[in-house]
């Protein structure tokens, strides 16, 4: 079951910052403000990335591309004991490669009922994909979100990039 874990490590913390801090470089790209870090089972952060559908590609995803990076460097045992840490919860074509390929934990800040909430309030046009947790696409990943104590920079983050002037 998903659920806030105040109890997260200052590594953890330390890694979901470094995601908003890529969240935030991908929105002063010109891209949508979403950024992940692949963690193995050492603790060794192996691979991260931002956003990149500013270019005209949607599926430009950091969890995606996290995905395939994976598939590439990591075998199944090591796939399985990653973590991935993200600013926002998969949407539903990363949470389905995710679990396809085996990764491990989903440590998010933001679930996509806060997203899709704050899109609504907003005002923001339907998103072609609706926003599911991350459970009702990949059923066996262990989850540990959201955690509140990063919403307001996130929120702000996604105002930014989403909110009409």
């Amino acid at each position: 079951m998903t659920a806030p874990d105040p109890d997260l490590s200052p590594t953890a913390l330390a890694h979901l910052t470094r995601c908003i801090d890529l969240a935030e470089q991908a929105l002063n790209s010109g891209h949508q403000p979403f950024g992940s870090l692949l963690v193995d089972g050492d603790g060794q952060v192996r691979f991260e990335d931002h956003n990149r559908v500013g270019d005209g590609d949607a599926t430009r995803h950091p969890e995606f591309t996290l995905v395939e990076w994976a598939v590439r460097h990591l075998s199944a045992a090591e796939r399985a004991a990653a973590t991935v840490y993200t600013s926002g919860e998969h949407c539903p074509m990363c949470a389905a490669a995710h679990a396809w390929v085996g990764l491990g934990r989903i440590v998010y800040v933001t679930s996509a009922a806060q997203l899709g909430g704050w899109l609504r309030d907003w005002g923001v046009p339907p998103l072609p994909v609706n926003c599911r947790p991350i459970h009702d696409i990949a059923p066996g990943v262990p989850l540990t979100g959201p955690v509140p104590q990063f919403e307001a920079r996130m929120k702000a983050l996604y105002a930014r990039a989403f909110r009409p002037a």
